[in-house]
């Protein structure tokens, strides 16, 4: 399954939730219009059973499954692909080990060398952000503008902006030149369904 070139990148929230509520959110925001799903679980019980259970109801809306951080389990469940942080392995680790086919994403924070090298790695979708105070990661390093500007220019894979993101913030960062807008609280701290058209609605927007 190939990574989509633009739309809404929902990353699941599973703090205090059920396997089936995960699910069932998960499922909400494919409804709404989510194009691609991130498998994002810091504390997982059975992290292989949810894996496989979310890539089924992603597959129904032909929709991908990425796992976060973790090559391991992307193999172990037969993930369409990984995305990488800071130490989480290469990517040369993970395309021999994934597949000529996996879908492989790379955080860069705010550094437009990491993307470019991360690019020439083979990388096929590259992340920037925190753009906006964010409850997931109240720490972390705030990016600019101005590099979704710079990688739009001088990138040919899909740029996502992550982050603190809400409808009333995003237009900005479309219009900025990201591609996907990845949101967690975004979409999972009310209805998902309703949350996720809200945001795919923005990308058809003509004057954005």
């Amino acid at each position: 399954m190939k990574f989509p070139p633009r739309g809404l990148y929902a990353i699941t929230q599973t703090e205090h939730k059920t396997p089936d509520q995960i699910v069932q959110a998960v499922e909400a925001a494919l409804q709404g219009g989510a194009v691609v799903v991130q498998y994002r679980d810091k504390q997982p019980v059975d992290a292989v059973e949810l894996a496989i259970r979310l890539r089924v109801v992603c597959h129904g809306y032909g929709a991908p499954l990425i796992v976060n951080d973790s090559i391991d389990l992307a193999l172990q469940m037969g993930a369409d692909g990984v995305h990488l942080g800071r130490g989480d392995g290469d990517i040369a680790e993970a395309r021999a080990r994934l597949g000529e086919g996996a879908i492989i994403g790379v955080s860069c924070y705010d550094d437009i060398a990491k993307a470019e090298q991360a690019v020439a790695n083979g990388a096929d979708y590259v992340a920037f952000g925190r753009f906006f105070a964010s409850g997931t990661k109240p720490l972390a390093a705030p990016a600019g503008i101005e590099t979704l500007r710079l990688a739009k220019q001088r990138l040919r894979v899909p740029v996502v902006a992550i982050g603190g993101i809400v409808p009333s913030n995003a237009g900005q960062l479309l219009v900025a030149g990201a591609d996907l807008l990845a949101v967690i609280g975004g979409v999972f701290d009310q209805d998902a369904k309703t949350a996720a058209q809200a945001f795919s609605g923005l990308f058809g927007q003509v004057n954005l």
